[in-house]
């Protein structure tokens, strides 16, 4: 089935794969496998595909673009409503939120869009960040203020100042946390359509509840999972692992969260916009978005004459084909008529503009924007980017800022790797890792680093996307261009040609430095996202593992690790000595802590590998 299919509420999924009898639940993963094959055709806001060779046909009806109700998946065959092929269109089907909309995609460096496309990183001196604060522009309520569980309860009677979660609120995240456990327990091969459906119901309930964040991280997991179990090419274990981490933390830590802290676990669906006056922006750079969570497009970052840096994005459900054609769509804010691929050359003049705390730039009916003149890199006001010291743009970072550092290096070779290779390069003396943005094979990034590393003794001016690693290494997106003075390339839209290149030369192929030790905890993390608890439950000589962190003064990662690794084995007896079942819950705490744990420690050498 090449047709997309629209996307379905979470609760939708929830219930009709509740309503399945135990016989047909668990033959749900074959019936979704099957679905795929079928022929299917859209005819405006519904998609009819034949389940059979009978010629029944099932209809998803989509009005906006989402299926909001289980009235709106019908199916003609003849057991309907008790067939299986309702749940398996589902189950196969990109997931909705319940408002009747797509859940935010990940922010491509703080560049989610909003409703209207646009996003920003106001405030963002790269010497210093400031806050917004204000009113919402869209009217919607803040999170201090009542949600649909009702208003949050004062900890400590009506005189305290700090809220605490409500019994709604900390049965949602109990739900949560309970089905994010059993993915852990299962790993990937046995969370199937019904694991899947555990994990949407529970993504409902919290979203009722108040709590978006964690509602927002279970559709996460479930988007990865799905591409894991699909062998998505795009699909990566990291980002499993960090979505199973996300969804873990906002439900441990809500339960005992108040005040601001509680606000920020909680997350909200739309952000406070406060007026921003008028802004004159300047193209740096356009790339392309791909996300396992199925949304793709492009986001072009400009900044203004104090440095300050500004998204405009397009982001949307769709695959790779989007993502390398929405750099020539028209920029959607005011009545510019600007490709993202012009803007990151050229400039943009906004009147009204009306900036959100976490920096989204609002594009009401309020906001004008006009093509102005563009900057060159090395010109007023873009050249101060990179006059900021690196391991100053660093921590900028790691503290919350945007994720880009502007870097002037050399390239001197090549770092082959069993993640790929990585071109290297001297960045003021500094030895640092530039890695590919990503490999999907219809971007351009991987063949565009190949030839990179053919130009030596050539000092260029690049942007890359700092990577949270225990050596200083970043992701490249956009580079001057090796023999044309003033030109610059977008490393995922433009591809470079060997003749604008000079004479190859044989790159310095230098082999994979070795792992830090803190591998041999992350690799434990990983292979139990993956594989499930059991894989970690296998005898075998885990101690040296323990005893290498202690002998590298990580100490701290080694108990954590003999206690992970106790976490998957250990099971308790009943009163006649039989074996109970494990428990995931004491599983999913370890692993949550070993994760966290490595998450932190990467930042810290992060850090000093940079000059921190």
């Amino acid at each position: 089935m090449s047709l997309e299919l629209p996307a379905v509420a979470m609760a939708v999924t929830a219930e009709l794969v509740a309503a399945l009898s135990p016989r047909l639940r668990r033959r749900l993963d074959a019936g979704v496998a099957k679905l795929a094959d079928r022929p299917a055709v859209r005819d405006g806001d519904t998609v009819r595909i034949t389940v059979d060779d009978e010629g029944s046909e099932l209809e998803l009806r989509a009005p906006g673009g989402v299926v909001a109700t289980v009235a709106d998946v019908r199916c003609g065959c003849l057991l309907s409503p008790d067939c299986l092929h309702r749940a398996a269109a589902a189950s196969a089907a990109p997931v909705a939120d319940s408002a009747g909309a797509p859940p935010p995609p990940p922010d491509a460096a703080t560049a989610a869009p909003t409703a209207d496309g646009v996003t920003a990183v106001p405030g963002t001196d790269l010497a210093a960040a400031t806050p917004g604060a204000g009113a919402s522009e869209s009217g919607d309520s803040g999170p201090g203020e009542a949600t649909a569980a009702g208003r949050a309860v004062p900890r400590g009677g009506a005189g305290a100042a700090e809220e605490s979660a409500t019994p709604a609120q900390h049965r949602a995240v109990e739900a949560v946390f309970a089905a994010a456990a059993a993915v852990l327990d299962a790993g990937t091969d046995g969370s199937g359509a019904v694991l899947q459906a555990e994990l949407l119901r529970a993504a409902h309930t919290a979203r009722l509840a108040g709590l978006p964040r964690a509602a927002t991280a279970v559709v996460s997991v479930v988007t990865a999972l799905r591409s894991a179990r699909a062998a998505d090419p795009a699909f990566r274990l990291a980002e499993l692992v960090a979505a199973l981490s996300e969804t873990l933390y906002v439900a441990h830590r809500v339960r005992s969260a108040t005040g601001a802290d509680l606000a920020g676990l909680r997350g909200t669906v739309r952000q406070p916009y406060t007026p921003d006056g008028s802004l004159r922006l300047y193209g740096l750079f356009s790339e392309p978005v791909l996300t396992a969570s199925g949304y793709a497009g492009a986001v072009t970052w400009t900044a203004d004459a104090d440095g300050r840096l500004y998204t405009v994005s397009d982001v949307a459900p769709g695959g790779a084909g989007r993502a390398v054609g929405a750099a020539d769509r028209a920029v959607r804010i005011g009545d510019t008529a600007l490709t993202h691929r012009e803007l990151a050359r050229a400039g943009l003049a906004v009147s009204g503009a009306t900036v959100s705390p976490t920096g989204r730039l609002g594009a009401g009916a309020g906001v004008r924007a006009v093509r102005a003149s563009g900057a060159d890199w090395r010109a007023e006001p873009l050249d101060r980017l990179w006059a900021v010291p690196v391991a100053e743009q660093v921590q900028r970072v790691l503290s919350g800022g945007p994720d880009l550092l502007f870097l002037e290096v050399t390239p001197t070779g090549v770092m082959r790797g069993a993640a790929g290779d990585a071109l290297l390069a001297d960045c003021d003396g500094q030895q640092v890792r530039l890695t590919a943005a990503h490999d999907h094979p219809a971007l351009p990034h991987r063949d565009n680093l190949r030839l990179l590393a053919a130009v030596h003794g050539r000092r260029l001016r690049v942007v890359a996307r700092l990577v949270a690693a225990p050596d200083a290494r970043a992701q490249l997106l956009a580079t001057e261009h090796p023999t044309i003075t003033g030109s610059r390339v977008d490393l995922g839209l433009d591809r470079l040609q060997h003749a604008d290149l000079p004479s190859p030369a044989a790159a310095a192929v230098v082999p994979a430095s070795p792992e830090p030790p803190l591998h041999l905890l992350r690799r434990r993390v990983e292979q139990s996202s993956s594989g499930g608890r059991r894989v970690l439950a296998f005898p075998g000589n885990t101690a040296a593992d323990v005893h290498r962190l202690h002998r590298h003064g990580l100490a701290t990662a080694g108990d954590i690790l003999d206690a992970l690794l106790a976490a998957a084995a250990e099971r308790s007896r009943d009163a006649f000595g039989r074996l109970l079942p494990a428990d995931p819950g004491r599983f999913a705490r370890a692993w949550l802590t070993a994760a966290r744990y490595a998450d932190e420690v990467d930042r810290v050498l992060c850090a000093a590998a940079w000059g921190g």
